[in-house]
């Protein structure tokens, strides 16, 4: 059962309109899946790689993608060049794999290898689509755990939320976040009462709801929270409390937002 699907750079084609790859790889439409154990060897050389990658910037033997069931390693066999590995859907999350790394194991569904070859950057995709999970009942029985965070998708302040992660989610991974005004402005067709000190307000509720700082009237306030809007996206995002489909609620005139906590 093949787990791991590779995309060649297009610099993988060969004159001929034929791909450099040996062993059971199967190519299918220029993809080339691997079953778990696999390896895939890359670099410019096709005579010694399954994937030749012709371009002068990059090394004979590149690198390896090895799959892993679920997931994939890479081994960088260059001697100069960091590799990084980005996620595309991860608002610019990524992974470095420095020169001589072995068998770095690469944590996202959608990746992108970025070659750096002589002033280029050549973008190698890597997909993991086969998710594993516990089967019904294979927990241990007793109460059930606590969320970690506990969210309202129909409240307010998760739109706030969203109209604050809305450009990273975008694919502007290093956007500046929206201003307290923009986002009272963008939330206005689902909540027509949105202001400043409304949206201040739910900023202020979702730092103490997610934990960043103290409740109100506690023994220990805490130390003063700076770049508030920056910590809730950034926690936001790191754990997917709102994704990209979350966003068609900010421009739904025909959706009434909850209060922001009853």
């Amino acid at each position: 059962m093949y787990t791991i699907i590779v995309i060649p750079p297009p610099t993988t084609e060969d004159r001929h309109g034929r791909t450099q790859h040996r062993r059971r790889h199967e190519r299918n439409h220029l993809q080339i899946r691997l079953a778990p154990g696999e390896l895939l060897t890359f670099g410019r050389s096709a005579r010694d790689n399954d994937l030749g990658i012709a371009h002068d910037g990059v090394s004979r033997r590149a690198g390896e993608i090895t799959a892993q069931g679920a997931f994939w390693i890479l081994s960088n066999l260059s001697r100069e060049q960091t590799y990084v590995v980005e996620n595309p859907e991860g608002a610019g999350e990524h992974i470095k794999v420095g020169p001589g790394r072995l068998d770095a194991p690469v944590p996202f569904e959608f990746s992108r290898i970025v070659l750096p070859a002589a002033g280029d950057l050549l973008p190698l995709d890597v997909w993991a689509p086969r998710h594993d999970y516990l089967s019904d009942g294979a927990g241990l029985d007793g109460a059930t755990t606590a969320p970690a965070f506990s969210l309202d998708t129909s409240k307010r302040y998760f739109a706030v939320l969203a109209a604050l992660c809305e450009p990273r989610l975008r694919g502007a991974p290093h956007a500046p976040l929206p201003t307290v005004d923009q986002v009272a402005e963008r939330l206005r067709p689902a909540w027509p009462a949105a202001s400043r000190t409304s949206v201040q307000w739910n900023i202020d509720y979702l730092a103490v709801k997610l934990r960043l700082k103290p409740s109100p009237g506690t023994a220990d306030p805490g130390p003063r929270l700076n770049g508030k809007k920056e910590q809730l996206v950034s926690l936001a995002l790191r754990f997917d409390l709102v994704r990209e489909d979350d966003l068609v609620m900010l421009a739904a005139p025909s959706r009434t937002l909850g209060a922001a906590r009853r």
